[in-house]
């Protein structure tokens, strides 16, 4: 598409002009304004006014400071002018440095320029084709625009999942910290446990083996005691 009509700046000339879609020669702004404004609403349409309609005039401030409009040229274009304006777009397109593949706004804009052009040439043959190719285009400027806010819809959603994503993995790298640090001090606690077991078991193990030590020995004090004492009384019969 061409730079914007409310721009202040004589590079918008320049813009202009450089642009693939044929305008005529720089108007002053008020005498543009004034015929436009002197047409009734009865009054007949004409090709110009076709071409106001789906090409709306371009306005400028140029280098003196003067307000200035370019419209649309109602000329038919030839076959070599269609050859040259395929020309001047591979020539803008290298020139330019347009990629040739993928999102590029600069190829985006000069094939728009190209089919504005196409539909200035097909306008001054024929109004309604024109009007037809001009809803065309705008259909396939909103669909370009709705999948372009999709776009940018899922970009977005998906870098508040990444974030969230990164949250959570941050909180969870914690808890697993956390965790992990609560093993330890368990299976410390666990080896300390163990350990006070097992000194446990050995103090019941000898104080019971012990036990029955003394327990052997008194039985055999006892027993050699009885014999002597069976000894001695069958000496007494």
């Amino acid at each position: 598409m061409e730079g914007n009509a409310d721009t202040k700046t004589g590079s918008v000339k320049v813009d202009i002009e450089q642009s693939l879609v044929k305008r005529l020669s720089a108007e002053p702004y008020a005498d543009v304004a004034g015929n436009l404004k002197a047409k009734g609403s009865g009054a007949k349409t004409t090709i110009e006014d076709t071409l106001n309609a789906v090409l709306p005039p371009r306005a400028f401030i140029d280098e003196k400071g003067n307000k200035m409009m370019m419209r649309a040229a109602p000329t038919k274009s030839s076959r070599e002018e269609v050859i040259t304006l395929q020309m001047r777009l591979d020539s803008l397109l290298q020139e330019r440095q347009a990629r040739e593949s993928g999102i590029c706004p600069v190829r985006e804009e000069l094939y728009a320029q190209c089919f504005d052009e196409l539909i200035r040439q097909v306008t001054v043959e024929c109004p309604e084709r024109g009007l037809l190719l001009t809803r065309i285009k705008d259909e396939i400027s909103m669909t370009l625009a709705a999948h372009q806010t999709l776009y940018q819809g899922s970009i977005a959603f998906g870098m508040r999942k990444a974030l969230q994503a990164e949250q959570g993995g941050s909180a969870l790298e914690a808890k697993i910290k956390q965790l992990e640090e609560r093993k330890k001090k368990l299976q410390t606690r666990l080896q300390q446990e163990t350990t006070k077991s097992e000194i446990l078991e050995k103090k019941i193990s000898e104080k019971k083996q012990a036990k029955e030590k003394r327990m052997q020995s008194e039985k055999e004090f006892l027993s050699f005691q009885a014999k002597h004492l069976e000894a001695f009384l069958k000496s007494l019969k």
